[in-house]
């Protein structure tokens, strides 16, 4: 019995080092795909000076990062239909240039300000805020825009919540119970507030309100339409990426509400969404998620 028991442990240990060098592996090449190079940097662990509740609806949600590049896609595509914001994002983003720069750039925002340490994530606000201040420009229709101008400000956090919101709903590992969705949304309003939003919302219901309160201000500008068309395209060139792209693009576009696809032009088809978007999405996320591994946000340091 001793000797089975011992083989058994042995075969068990291999099996779990096997599975750990190909999530290392895996992980590496979907890192590198998406234009993430390095290794995320450990997290703030220590609840006296993280950023974010250790053990938080953020980092809990924010660590899985299938459904958040679901959802970082989305936000993309319901934050280009306010005219104004889309006319700063043409005039100073180099999304064209450098797409996986700017993705890299956001990712490392959202990670720094979830899982650092305050001191971390105020830094990088800071950096944020100063680059803002040189965005300012007038739009096609003539009416001037500003970075920093809160209204704006409210509708780019608005959108990225409640689009990282929804994906985790829809396409997370876990059930995410409306308790702990409006735990998430109050945690996320200290980052906007930080940022200068004025009066960000701190339950679900209250995000939807903002975000539906927008509705009149939104039209897909010229500069709209190309951006839109640059999403849906993607730049991958390889067969088994560009599928799997496609499936996380029609993910994303399953998560807009109705009032947003009908500026952005997307058609919905229920019964296709219904049967074949989602649980395809759900297959490609859970391919992601094994490939890589999460790390650990709830120990202390």
């Amino acid at each position: 019995m001793g000797l089975l028991e011992n083989a058994k442990q042995q075969g068990e240990h291999a099996v779990n080092d096997l599975t750990r060098r190909v999530q290392d592996a895996s992980g590496r090449r979907v890192r590198s795909a998406i234009g993430i190079d390095e290794e995320p940097p450990p997290p703030c662990n220590d609840p006296a000076t993280s950023y974010m509740p250790v053990g938080g609806a953020a980092r809990e949600l924010h660590v899985d990062l299938p459904a958040m590049l679901v959802g970082g896609l989305a936000s993309l595509l319901l934050q280009m239909t306010h005219p104004l914001a889309m006319a700063g994002v043409a005039k100073f983003s180099s999304y064209r240039e450098d797409p996986l720069g700017r993705l890299y750039q956001t990712a490392q925002f959202v990670g720094i300000t979830t899982f650092g340490s305050e001191l971390d994530a105020l830094a990088v606000i800071d950096t944020v805020k100063f680059i803002h201040e040189g965005v300012n420009g007038i739009a096609p229709d003539g009416r001037r825009y500003s970075a920093t101008d809160p209204h704006l400000l409210a509708w780019v956090h608005d959108s990225e919540t409640a689009m990282f919101l929804k994906a985790a709903e829809l396409y997370g590992p876990r059930i995410v119970s409306d308790a702990r969705a409006d735990q998430y949304v109050n945690e996320m309003s200290r980052v906007a507030t930080d940022l200068g939003v004025i009066n960000a919302p701190r339950t679900k219901a209250e995000l939807w309100a903002n975000l539906e309160a927008y509705i009149p201000e939104l039209e897909l500008i010229e500069q709209g339409k190309d951006a839109r068309n640059f999403v849906l395209r993607g730049v991958s060139k390889k067969p088994h990426e560009i599928a799997t792209y496609a499936t996380l693009v029609a993910a994303a576009i399953n998560l807009l509400p109705d009032w947003s696809r009908k500026v952005l032009r997307l058609p919905k088809i229920p019964l296709v969404e219904s049967f074949v978007v989602r649980p395809a999405a759900l297959a490609a996320c859970t391919t992601l998620r094994f490939a890589i591994a999460p790390v650990d946000v709830t120990s202390p340091a």
